[in-house]
């Protein structure tokens, strides 16, 4: 015998609620409609589904064994509802972040556990790259959204960019660094001490070298190169190496007291982090709720670090 689902579902509803006027006020259904739809639902099955004479409604042990059926299929659709309303509001569903190393490490990670204790039903799938792996994410619809910096987006290239954090880089050293210990380092200083390399392909990489060389390096010592954050977070503890980072990274990682960047001001390009996605891509709730999240985050980090930066007395 085939049931319409509906029929169960507004049987579960008069149990549960004990009465049809107020099953019906569950289901937002008028009482008439349930009151046909239970008459209609016994003739079919043959038997009584409610124990006559009874207030409020008592189901017979046919009735119960139908209402638990039905009840069963009212949770499923509640949820579906819920699914659907979650999704709708970003609430749910799944975030493919791309972004580069060091930003991700000492920025990003920690702005994802925030989001996800806000919104524990979105999962975000991360992966690392450098703005031409990103640009070939997105557009391979691999990723939905990148956190990259870049210094100029091609006009039709088919992206958005949106600038979260201006682009400043400072050198890195341990808080303990003879440099630190002088009254006025000045950039020639920097030269005689070895170098930690940013990563292959890091911008920061080709900003090391340029540096460096404006600053009358005919070699670069290079000491130790090709880590991650924390690889060379925990070299620079041990060692008078340097590096060059951005400086939101570095402040990023002032509780841990262990590196810190030198008060003499270098040039570097004009860059900046920001969040960058398909021009043409669908809406994704998800996406857009953990975008939002990550521009409240960098709006509240770029003021502490202005006023960082402003406490700091920058070199020549």
């Amino acid at each position: 015998m085939k049931f319409d689902e509906r029929h169960l579902i507004q049987l579960a509803a008069v149990v549960k609620a004990g009465g049809v006027t107020e099953g019906a006020a569950l289901l937002g259904l008028s009482q008439p409609a349930v009151s046909r739809t239970l008459s209609m639902l016994e003739r079919r099955v043959g038997e009584p589904l409610f124990i006559k004479g009874r207030r409020p409604l008592q189901p017979t042990p046919l009735g119960r064994a139908l209402a638990d059926h039905g009840q069963i299929m009212l949770s499923a659709s509640r949820k579906a509802s819920d699914t659907v309303e979650s999704f709708r509001v970003g609430h749910s569903g799944v975030v493919r972040l791309g972004g580069t190393p060091f930003f991700m490490d000492g920025l990003i990670a920690s702005m994802i556990a925030e989001f996800q204790n806000l919104y524990p039903d979105v999962r975000v799938d991360q992966t690392y790259g450098y703005f031409p792996d990103l640009r070939a994410a997105l557009k391979a619809d691999q990723i939905d959204l990148a956190i990259c910096p870049i210094d100029i987006l091609d006009e039709g290239s088919g992206l958005e960019f949106q600038q979260i954090l201006p682009g400043r880089n400072v050198v890195a050293c341990r808080v303990t660094h003879p440099l630190l210990m002088k009254r006025k380092p000045q950039p020639a200083h920097l030269l005689e001490f070895p170098w930690i390399a940013p990563p292959p392909g890091s911008p920061l990489l080709a900003d090391l070298r340029s540096m460096l060389l404006s600053f009358g390096a005919t070699e670069i010592k290079i000491r130790y190169s090709g880590g991650s954050l924390m690889s060379v977070v925990n070299y620079m503890k041990a060692a008078d190496a340097l590096t060059i980072l951005p400086h939101s990274v570095v402040f990023a990682l002032r509780n841990q007291k262990s590196i810190t960047a030198l008060p003499i001001s270098i040039p570097h390009p004009e860059r900046a982090l920001g969040l960058l996605k398909r021009s043409d891509a669908p809406r994704t709730p998800a996406v857009d709720q953990f975008a939002r999240h990550v521009r409240t985050g960098f709006e509240n980090l770029k003021h502490l670090i202005k006023r960082h930066e402003q406490s700091v007395i920058w070199g020549a």
